[in-house]
């Protein structure tokens, strides 16, 4: 017997999400503020079990269209035990960043993702993806979007990774910036992933965790 969240969605409704994605990729509201214009990237279909969160597009993902098409999506891929295939499955895993457009570059790596986005499509996008069994939150933007109340460091709320286990998950970036923090806390990489893999693996019925 399927549960309501495992049924198909109802043909008008899938129009409708469709249109939506379709309005959010042609968006061009903060246009003139984007040093390289706007070019919305995310990979969203109402069917995908997973959902991760992140924060902005890099320019590498800016000059292709594909998101985390760079080094901390190597990173992350390996991190989640997904092959390539599968982390581009659209009706596997949605990719819905908090800022859908390359911001530009700070003083020490990106720029911070623009707040409109957020603003005017994340609800909107996030509720035509109702197949969802697990939500990945990577970095400060968007753990402080999904967990308002939550006003801990990202490093407080990965090391209490069981919060919101089994459905909600906080991590850090997959930067290799980061790579420094991995090494200070070894637990991450050698007890935590295993057991993330593993679920991964479950939600997205795939045969077992790599």
């Amino acid at each position: 017997m399927q549960s309501d969240s495992d049924r198909e969605p109802a043909e008008g409704t899938l129009a409708d999400a469709h249109a939506l994605y379709a309005r959010v990729r042609a968006c061009r509201q903060c246009e003139p503020q984007l040093p390289l214009g706007a070019r919305p990237i995310m990979q969203v279909d109402p069917a995908a079990r997973l959902l991760i969160a992140g924060q902005a597009p890099g320019r590498k993902a800016h000059a292709s269209g594909v998101p985390f098409d760079d080094a901390s999506g190597v990173r992350l891929r390996a991190w989640l035990g997904l092959t390539r295939d599968e982390f581009y499955d659209p009706a596997r895993v949605a990719i819905v960043p908090m800022g859908l457009c390359y911001p530009g570059q700070a003083a020490s790596g990106d720029a911070p993702p623009r707040t409109e986005c957020a603003a005017h499509w994340r609800s909107a996008l996030l509720d035509t993806l109702s197949a969802v069994h697990m939500t990945l939150l990577i970095g400060a933007y968007a753990q402080t979007w999904h967990l308002p109340e939550d006003r801990r460091s990202v490093t407080e709320r990965v090391s209490d990774w069981q919060a919101g286990w089994p459905t909600v998950v906080c991590l850090p970036h997959p930067s290799p910036r980061n790579q420094g923090w991995c090494s200070r806390h070894p637990w991450f990489e050698s007890s935590f992933l295993p057991v993330l893999r593993a679920r991964i693996a479950e939600v997205l019925d795939l045969p077992h965790a790599r």
